[in-house]
């Protein structure tokens, strides 16, 4: 059962979502948040599996509550636009991935299994795109020692997540199995701390192993 805590300040909102994902057979909401101080407090209570974080809401809002969530609920950033601007730093602080407040119920529902299970949740496409944006403005970049902990081959393969490549596509450029090329993305999360992919292209774009504008 995926365990779901809703932060929305929007009562209504918070209460479509919960009809929404309670009907679900594999999912349960446990809390819900008005604003991101709450959201924390509720989450270091209840441990959900996923949270869905509104990053526009008065007070604490969620980029920050992003940033002070405890070990173990994966973010997911609701946003009413694509791009807005908050959304690379949600990234860079833990964030799993981002949905527009107007998705399909079925791509919520999607999304929130995606991220569950630990998988980012940014297609490669949006990925490069976002990341393209706001790579730029990142701030405190990443020291490139960090990137010594890192085999060759291992720092091939982060050049090809920042790049937007799937483990399919990064094993057939490198000839290598999806499984081998799954194996070196773990590897390269583990060393770097990243909790998911999409933390990684974060750090392929901020180390200078990927520049914006590149395909």
């Amino acid at each position: 059962m995926i365990r779901l805590l809703l932060a929305d300040d929007q009562a209504l909102v918070r209460a479509g979502f919960r009809a929404l994902l309670d009907a679900q057979p594999d999912m349960t909401v446990v809390a819900e948040a008005a604003d991101g101080a709450e959201a924390v407090r509720l989450s270091a209570e209840h441990l959900p599996d996923v949270v869905l974080m509104d990053i526009r809401m008065p007070g604490t809002d969620g980029l920050t509550a992003t940033r002070r969530m405890p070990e173990g609920p994966r973010v997911i950033i609701l946003t009413t636009f694509e791009l807005d601007e908050y959304v690379f730093e949600a990234l860079r602080g833990g964030a799993s991935g981002f949905l527009v407040k107007d998705t399909e119920p079925a791509e919520l529902i999607q999304a929130v299994r995606v991220v569950a299970a630990g998988e980012a949740l940014l297609s490669p496409s949006v990925t490069r795109r976002l990341i393209a944006e706001y790579a730029s403005r990142a701030k405190e970049p990443l020291a490139t020692g960090a990137l010594r902990q890192l085999t060759e081959r291992e720092r091939e393969v982060l050049t090809l997540v920042g790049a937007g490549m799937t483990n399919d596509e990064i094993a057939a450029k490198l000839f290598m199995s999806p499984a081998t090329a799954k194996t070196h993305v773990s590897r390269a999360m583990m060393k770097l701390g990243a909790r998911d992919r999409a933390q990684l292209v974060v750090i392929a774009y901020e180390s200078g192993l990927v520049r914006p504008g590149w395909v």
